[in-house]
């Protein structure tokens, strides 16, 4: 795994963020909140002294999380040789940091869930989410990075989308509506449209929730693409790969031409076996049995994107922003 003890994120994170406060948001949009138990158990793992028999007693006045966790540590996923029945074992064989990722993981989702969104079908959203989350992962081993780290960040990336397209759905259904006509990913467009992205109020409403600073940097930062491979300090950790997986195919074809810089990837890195990693994730995408429904294998999805013939021009723009 990549040192990341050396990397003040903090940092990178404020540098990233800039100026932008919340409170720049429209009145009318409404945030989620983390659920109580989630809140709680954040709250008190942040003290890595507290015991196991602590934070399990906070999961446990959560019936829906309990449930989750321990569906998750029984799932041939995670590969536990001993059968779970209990929340403090559970916590205990999955380790201290993997918990804390996966009860803020199932949290965010919770929060969301309870939304409807107008331009978002949830269940698709999701199965996406996982998808990109079991991507960022394989990529991440590649890269010798933060696993754990990449596959929470992924989850994360786009969270609050559901939310947004919700709240503000005219203004969204612009990009969506005739998105040949605009090429730009969609975080340009809520630039030019709002002055902000959704990657940036997603940061802020992290840092508001004071989670970790790197898992803070994967959701702020992933829409950099193949560019943050050239970054001296941040190629090699799981913000990359996050970013990485922020280029598959989604409902609102985010990037454009996404899949078309993951082939180009693929011939510029020869670690990088694009066939072999989706076929990796819809794998682990079924033995992680967490309820969420892989109608849509990303297999599938790619075999269709990819008989489409890569631009020439498009071709050379993307090798352009590849590192040497």
């Amino acid at each position: 795994m990549a040192n990341m003890a050396n990397i003040d994120w903090s940092v990178i994170r404020e540098q990233a963020m800039g100026p932008f406060q919340l409170s720049v948001l429209p009145s009318t949009l409404q945030l989620p909140a983390l659920p109580h138990a989630v809140a709680a158990f954040l709250e008190k793992s942040r003290d890595e002294q507290t015991e196991i028999r602590e934070l399990a007693a906070i999961v446990e006045t959560d019936s829906g999380l309990t449930v989750e966790l321990l569906r998750y540590a029984n799932s041939s996923f995670i590969g536990l040789k001993t059968k779970v029945r209990s929340v403090v074992q559970a916590l205990s064989l999955l380790g201290f940091r993997q918990s804390k990722l996966f009860v803020l993981t199932s949290g965010a989702q919770a929060a969301i869930r309870s939304r409807k969104s107008k331009l978002i079908h949830q269940a698709s959203f999701w199965n996406t989410s996982f998808q990109r989350a079991l991507f960022a992962r394989e990529v991440a081993k590649l890269l010798g990075a933060d696993e754990e780290g990449a596959f929470a960040g992924a989850v994360m990336q786009d969270f609050l989308l559901p939310v947004l397209t919700n709240d503000l759905f005219d203004r969204y259904a612009h990009f969506t509506n005739d998105r040949k006509a605009q090429p730009d990913g969609l975080d340009e467009y809520e630039q030019r449209e709002f002055g902000w992205d959704h990657a940036l109020i997603a940061a802020g409403l992290a840092v508001k929730w004071k989670l970790p600073d790197d898992l803070i940097c994967g959701i702020l930062l992933h829409h950099k693409g193949l560019r943050i491979l050239a970054d001296p300090v941040l190629r090699r950790t799981s913000v990359s790969a996050v970013a990485i997986s922020s280029l598959l195919p989604d409902q609102i074809r985010q990037q454009y031409s996404g899949l078309d810089q993951l082939v180009l990837l693929e011939t510029k890195w020869p670690a990088f076996k694009l066939a072999e990693i989706i076929q990796k994730v819809d794998a682990a995408h079924l033995a992680m049995g967490m309820g969420v429904r892989n109608d849509y294998p990303l297999s599938r999805i790619c075999k269709t994107a990819l008989q489409q013939s890569v631009v020439p021009e498009l071709s050379q723009q993307v090798a352009s922003q590849l590192p040497a």
